[in-house]
């Protein structure tokens, strides 16, 4: 990821001694060791897709937040050095596809949470939100503003989507089948979406947590714990989900000692550093909340 020209602001580094530094604070470590020594935040790691083999100075005081990887290990100093300073945490998968935890560090400020909540409070804004959200997803701004509708249009599109994309893809595809009660009961293509969708999700999870938004208030999904994580998940969902699910099956499909959900994971990792998507969505998340990188809430016009 890029060090060019930087946003001002606690979700931007203006430098660090890190080379693989994301501009809105998000540093990726792994195969190593987290520790405190002399009031340094110090990473002794082993050489991985992040970092060559090397002891590193981590610039604590200009990050948002610190992706930790598999085979790493984090001291109680370190700990207690990133709660003081506000910085987040977070314990993921090979690659950012997995987001098993985040301890409980916030970022010091509330403006991000506060204009989620405000928006999501305010049905007229909570329905343009969601419109907007729509809007990114299929290049145009709908008339309607009520939620069933745009749901089925939604719907009806994605329908398309997922014939289209079979076609390209060269997949047998039926329609979309997924039994919640035994995922694996479907064939290989809806397989395939699901495991996806998840890693997608996983992404949208970091993204959501770095920013400091609200996971419950979901624009478009309800009820869920992380509704607003799956809205965020689905901006991606045609660009993404859909051709890494469908390329991954082509392969599996053609090799049926490959393990799908091994496949998917490797897959992801590549195509989310090529297509930058957890700073994509940070982007994405910000614009739709109207909150910018210095930390003011300037209400829009709308």
């Amino acid at each position: 990821m890029s060090n060019g020209t930087l946003l001002p602001g606690r979700l931007g580094l203006a430098a660090a001694r890190v080379p693989y530094v994301d501009r809105h604070g998000l540093i990726g470590l792994s195969r190593g060791k987290l520790f405190v020594e002399d009031g340094t935040l110090r990473f002794i790691c082993a050489k991985s897709d992040e970092l060559d083999a090397g002891d590193y100075a981590i610039p604590y005081q200009n990050i948002s937040m610190i992706l930790l990887g598999p085979g790493s290990t984090v001291s109680h100093d370190a700990l207690r050095l990133l709660a003081r300073h506000g910085v987040l945490l977070a314990a993921v998968g090979e690659g950012w596809v997995k987001y098993y935890t985040a301890p409980p560090m916030g970022q010091g400020r509330s403006n991000v949470a506060r204009a989620h909540a405000l928006l999501w409070a305010n049905e007229k804004k909570r329905v343009e939100v969601a419109r907007e959200m729509y809007a990114l997803r299929f290049s145009m701004i709908t008339g309607h503003h009520n939620l069933n509708i745009l749901r089925g249009i939604e719907g009806s599109r994605m329908k398309t989507t997922y014939k289209f994309l079979a076609d390209r893809y060269r997949i047998p595809w039926e329609g979309r089948r997924y039994d919640r009660s035994n995922p694996n009961a479907a064939d290989i293509p809806n397989q395939a979406i699901n495991h996806a969708a998840t890693v997608v999700e996983c992404a949208a999870d970091i993204a959501v947590a770095a920013v400091g938004a609200l996971p419950p208030l979901g624009f478009i999904h309800e009820d869920s714990s992380n509704a607003f994580t799956l809205d965020v998940a689905d901006l991606y969902r045609t660009e993404v989900t859909i051709p890494l699910a469908f390329q991954c099956a082509h392969q599996v499909l053609k090799n049926a000692e490959l393990s799908l959900e091994r496949l998917i994971r490797q897959e992801a990792a590549k195509e989310f550093r090529r297509y930058k998507l957890i700073p994509k969505m940070i982007d994405h998340i910000k614009d739709l909340l109207h909150v910018n990188d210095s930390g003011s809430n300037p209400e829009r016009k709308r």
